[in-house]
Parts: structure tokens; sequence; C-alpha cells
């Protein structure tokens, strides 16, 4: 699945295209996704003017003149690509960039297109997804906050509003691994394995210890709490400016790769020495409820 820096690399790759632009039509190629669309979608969205491109979490969001939000989820290999200009009988349909997996030509799984009017003419925007494990819907920006995906959410980790004290009123007298507690959305919105495992290695911490031993006895966080917010923040901020980690089928909007993932100095690096400085252990590689971990027992403590 997309990570957040995923999600907001797209957002930011399909902003300059689609703020503003007026959806011309939605052209639906198949009924569902993940889940049937919503009950007369494209006719719901059509002839409203796109106002914004945001984000929550993992979901993208397409908010419409008139109070109408398009919630957008990639699923494992759903994409965005631009087509400008007007459409040309046998032109070659390619996602500008290059591509370390190519993917977005196949027109069979084009199965979502915007069409666009822009202040730069014309445009098209394309959902290309093989495994339709993404989806779409439809909600009114008054009642995102109780929307069934987005309701219970916790605080985003690239806001102010995630701080050392949030997490310590959250990880109080708790016995759940670590990682797990990073996990959980309710906690955390957006947060998911491959930058628990890095924030986590940056911090020097196990992701198998208690959340609660990050927290005193007066519920205050402790030292390492303080550090592993601040490297949380971090992670999450890097990959974002390196355009996401790109891993397997993601990809950009413009159809270029994030390179953060050359950078990842835990994940998925089980048996390679560790990075930290001073450290002679080897990265291992264990499950914890059913995702892989990778950590450096040596120093991760």
């Amino acid at each position: 699945m997309p990570e957040l820096p995923e999600v907001e690399t797209v957002k930011r790759g399909l902003a300059p295209t689609m703020e503003g632009a007026l959806l011309v039509r939605a052209e639906l190629r198949r009924p569902d996704l993940r889940f049937p669309f919503p009950e007369n979608f494209a006719n719901a969205v059509a002839g409203r003017r796109i106002i914004a491109l945001s984000r929550r979490a993992k979901y993208l969001m397409i908010e419409l003149e008139g109070g109408d939000v398009i919630i957008a989820h990639l699923g494992m290999s759903g994409s965005f690509r631009i087509e400008k200009g007007p459409i040309e009988a046998g032109a070659d349909p390619a996602t500008p960039g290059a591509f370390h997996h190519p993917r977005g030509k196949d027109e069979k799984h084009d199965h979502v297109v915007f069409h666009l009017d822009g202040g730069s003419g014309p445009a098209r925007v394309i959902y290309n997804d093989p495994r339709r494990f993404g989806f779409m819907d439809l909600a009114r920006r008054s009642a995102l906050a109780d929307h069934v995906f987005l309701r219970g959410l916790g605080e985003e980790p690239t806001g102010n509003a995630l701080d050392a004290a949030y997490l310590a009123a959250r990880f109080a007298g708790k016995i759940q691994p670590l990682k797990a507690a990073l996990l959980d959305q309710r906690t955390i919105a957006g947060l998911g394995n491959i930058y628990v495992c890095e924030a986590l290695w940056r911090s020097g911490l196990s992701p198998k210890r208690s959340a609660g031993t990050l927290v005193d006895k007066r519920g205050r966080p402790k030292q390492a709490l303080i550090a592993l917010t601040e490297r949380i923040r971090a992670v999450i901020a890097d990959a974002i400016a390196a355009g996401g980690s790109s891993l397997k089928d993601h990809i950009q909007a413009d159809g270029s790769l994030g390179y953060f993932q050359h950078s990842f100095s835990v994940y998925d690096r089980e048996g390679e020495a560790c990075r930290t400085p001073g450290c002679h252990g080897t990265v291992a590689r264990i499950v914890q409820a059913g995702r892989s971990t990778f950590y450096c027992p040596h120093c991760q403590k």
C-alpha cells in the first residue's frame, strides 16, 4: 500500500493540473473498483470546478465547488497520470517521466478518466489500477469527520499537533509493542510500516519494547519519546521531499520516481550491516502482526 509520503507526492503532482479546473465529465469504465462507485457518481461531479486537492492520512481528497469531496485511495497498484491537449487518433497515451517499473500505459486498466478544462486547455486525469484495490467515494465536506474511512483517525505526522505529550497520553500504561502502537491509525494517521521501521531505527528504539516504557510514572514523555516524535516527523518530511518511496507499483503523478527508497537505512535490509555509526550489528527481520519489521537488535533497545 502507498504510504503517506506517496499520497502527498501524488497530490502535489496533480494539483497544478486539477486545482481550478472544470471537471467537465467523469468517465467510469467499469461499475466498481474495490467497492462500487457511489450511485450517480459521474453525474454528481460533472460540471463542477475543482477548488483544491488535499490529503487526510493515505486518502487523496478532491474538493469540488458546492461542498462535495471525492475521496480516493490508491490501493496497492493505483496511480494517476495526466494527459494534456486534445485527444488525437493514434496518439501514444504515455505517462510523462521515466519508469523503473513501467506501468499505466495499458488502457484496459484505465478505469476512471476525469475530463478537465483548465487554464492551459483540456486535460485528462486517468486513474489506472491493475489490481483494483483502490476506490473512490463522494462525501460532503461538512461530514468528512464522520465518514466511515476517516472518522477516528489520529493526528497527522506532518503537523504541530503530533508531539511527545500527545503520544505519552496514548502510550501510558500500554504493554503493546511500540511498533504496533505507532501503526495504530487512531493515534497517528497515515504512518505506515516502512516509515515506522525507519523512525525507530533513527531513534535507537526496539520495535518489540512496550510502548508504555516511553512514559514516566507521572504520564510525561521520557526523553526517548521526545526524540522518537522528532524522528517520525523528520523521516516523513525527508520522504516527501524525496518524492516518496515509490516501492513496486507506486509512481508519482508525473511518472517520475521518488528516490527515498534508495536511502532506506533499515527497511528491507535484512542481513546487511547496521548503518548506525559505531554499531557492529546486523539488520534483522521479524514478523509483527503479519507485517515485516526490520531493525538492528544490537543498537535498537
